[in-house]
C-alpha cells in the first residue's frame, strides 16, 4: 500500500494561540478593544523651565532652610531661535505675598542653567517658582551692535530700538526713572546725531540700571511652586 506522508512543519511561534485567541466574526468579542486612554502631556510653554532646584520628593516635601540663610534656586531654561532667554525667582512669604523681584544668572554659558541667590526672611511655609522670559532689548541691543557699526538697515534698527524703550517705559514707575528710558528713545530717533552716538544714548548704565529693575518681558512662562 503506498505511504502516507505527514507533515512535521509546526505554526510559527506565537501564530497557534493567536488562532486559538481568535473570535468568531460576528460574534461579541470581535469587537476590537477600545484605545487606551492618551497618556497626559505637560503643559510647557513657549519658553521651558525644567528641573527646578531644591526639590525634595518631587515637591511633595519642602526644601528646607534658616530664617535668613542664602540659598540658590535652580532651573533649566531654553527656547527655539536665537533671541535672548532671561529668568527671575519669585519667592513667596507664608502670607502668598511676593518677595522682591530676584533675576536670575546662566550659571555656566551654553548649559542653560540658570540660577538665583534668595533668602527667606521669617519661619513658616513660604514657596518659590521661576519665572522664564522673552528678551527682546537684550535680543535688539545684540542686532543693534552688528547693524549699526557696519551700516546695515541703521534707521530702522534704531526705530526699532525706539518703540521697545517705549514699551519697556510704560511699565516703569516715573519715580523709578521712566525718563531715561523715554530719553533713550528720544536719542535714538534724533536723525540730527551720527547713528553711532543715536545707539551710545540706549546703552548708558543709567538705562541698564532701570531696565534691570524693570525689564520688557514676552511669553513668560512659570513653573509650578516649590514649598520651602
Amino acid at each position: 500500500m503506498p505511504a502516507t506522508h505527514h507533515s512535521s512543519a509546526r505554526p510559527a511561534p506565537g501564530t497557534e494561540a493567536a488562532s486559538a485567541r481568535r473570535p468568531v466574526a460576528g460574534s461579541p468579542a470581535s469587537a476590537p478593544p477600545p484605545d487606551p486612554a492618551p497618556a497626559p502631556v505637560p503643559a510647557v510653554g513657549r519658553i521651558p523651565v525644567l528641573d527646578v532646584r531644591p526639590l525634595v520628593l518631587q515637591g511633595r516635601r519642602p526644601a528646607k532652610a534658616v530664617t535668613g540663610e542664602a540659598f540658590e534656586v535652580s532651573a533649566t531654561v531654553f527656547r527655539e531661535g536665537h533671541d535672548a532667554v532671561a529668568a527671575n525667582v519669585v519667592l513667596r512669604d507664608p502670607e502668598g505675598r511676593p518677595g522682591p523681584w530676584t533675576p536670575m544668572r546662566e550659571l555656566a554659558p551654553g548649559t542653560d542653567r540658570w540660577g538665583a541667590t534668595v533668602r527667606a526672611g521669617e519661619p513658616g511655609l513660604w514657596t518659590y517658582a521661576v519665572e522664564a522670559w522673552s528678551d527682546p532689548v537684550t535680543t535688539w541691543r545684540h542686532h543693534a551692535g552688528i547693524k549699526v557699526p557696519a551700516g546695515i538697515d541703521t534707521g530702522l534698527v534704531l526705530e526699532e530700538g525706539a518703540r521697545l524703550y517705549e514699551r519697556a517705559a510704560a511699565g516703569v514707575p516715573e519715580s523709578e526713572g521712566r525718563e531715561a528710558l523715554l530719553a533713550a528713545a528720544g536719542a535714538l530717533r534724533d536723525e540730527s546725531r551720527p547713528a553711532a552716538s543715536r545707539l551710545a544714548a540706549a546703552l548708558t548704565p543709567e538705562v541698564d540700571a532701570v531696565l534691570a529693575r524693570h525689564p520688557l518681558r514676552e511669553l513668560v512662562t512659570t513653573s509650578e511652586p516649590l514649598p520651602l
